[in-house]
């Protein structure tokens, strides 16, 4: 059983007022001392920019307020790389180590080397399928994936048969399984039917958009140059199959998720028709206040914050979980980002989106 969680941004306050600018960079490797140490491992910097550009400075901002020295570095898609950081942060008996994995294999050779250790683990944002992780952190996929669905069939409106192309995420990313699972909720019955028409659905290695344009053109290639929309599981992905698109002077509806600068701006201009805003904000708050508690040694604390249960279908057990909710994003509620301060006008309406974002009244600097 899951229960949804939905953090409120005011939370933010607990841990991050005044608590002035965090560093982009790597932070250097903290001596040892009296502060507990948190280890995090982010995955990349490529499949999303949110790791650096978010995460990373969410993160730090939180311990370094909480007066817990944060260990952060960036596997930078490297599973070698991954299991040295982590193998580094073990080494230094972080309190609790924190970890977006790459995949599933590299993912459970560090909980089995923390475990011995006893040092807990927090899954951030990815489930290591068949892990130990004590807890998990992340958004309701099956969720996000049924949003993509309803935001594609909304865009489509009533064209009866049309031919749809799925260009997935990762394979080994559990969390790309949940999307697809989500979708499917909403989709199989209209292929099924005959109200629309499955091409293909072609999971991407690596969440790579390179490889995800290549993958879509060929499919398209291969059914005549026709698709009439495109269930794309990123927004990486989802400019990577507008490209290609736009190469062959098409344009259909696109989904996408993550809510970028670069997908709301696809959106704003109808090249992507939805993306899903997950509160990024909320997720690191979240996570960080549970890292906390396990630093201090409050477990009592983590549980009471961990509400949620994941069901791993590897190990068959549940994962004490803080499952967050996300938002459809079309064209009409990108303003609703601007207004939250989410993202700035300045960043979505220059090169020829000024006249659009007049129109839906997203004004400012």
């Amino acid at each position: 059983m899951r229960r949804r969680v939905m953090a409120s941004s005011a939370c933010l306050l607990f841990l991050l007022t005044a608590c002035g600018d965090a560093g982009q960079g790597s932070p250097t490797l903290p001596t040892r001392g009296p502060k507990p140490i948190v280890g995090v491992i982010l995955p990349d910097r490529t499949t999303s920019t949110r790791w650096e550009e978010q995460d990373r400075p969410l993160l730090t901002q939180a311990f370094n307020y909480a007066d817990i020295e944060p260990f952060m570095e960036n596997a930078e898609g490297d599973e070698a790389k991954f299991a040295q950081i982590a193998d580094e942060m073990i080494r230094r008996k972080v309190k609790v180590l924190m970890i977006t994995p790459l995949s599933a294999a590299g993912g459970l050779a560090v909980h089995k080397k923390a475990k011995a250790a006893n040092i807990p683990v927090i899954d951030y944002d990815r489930v290591t399928l068949g892990g130990t992780a004590e807890y998990h952190v992340g958004f309701d996929s099956v969720n996000v994936g049924q949003l993509q669905a309803d935001g594609l069939m909304a865009c489509l409106g009533d064209k009866p048969g049309a031919q749809i192309i799925e260009i997935q995420g990762a394979p080994t990313d559990h969390n790309a399984t949940l999307f697809t699972q989500g979708q499917k909720s909403r989709l199989s019955s209209k292929y099924d039917s005959g109200a629309l028409r499955l091409v293909k659905s072609q999971p991407v290695a690596d969440w790579n958009n390179d490889l995800g344009g290549q993958l879509f053109e060929q499919i398209l290639n291969e059914n005549g140059g026709k698709v009439d929309g495109v269930v794309a599981a990123n927004d990486g992905l989802a400019g990577a199959v507008i490209a290609v698109l736009k190469k062959k002077n098409l344009r259909v509806p696109v989904t996408g998720q993550d809510a970028t600068v670069d997908g709301l701006r696809a959106v704003l201009g109808g090249d992507q028709c939805v993306t899903v805003y997950k509160p990024v904000r909320d997720e690191a708050e979240a996570a960080a206040r549970l890292a906390i508690a396990i630093a201090r040694g409050d477990l009592e604390g983590a549980d009471d914050l961990a509400t949620g249960n994941l069901r791993d279908p590897v190990s068959r057990r549940d994962i004490k979980s803080v499952l967050l909710g996300a938002t459809l994003i079309k064209k009409d509620s990108v303003r609703t980002l601007v207004t939250e301060g989410i993202v700035k006008p300045a960043e979505l309406c220059a090169g020829g989106l000024a006249q659009v974002c007049a129109q839906q009244d997203i004004v400012g600097g």
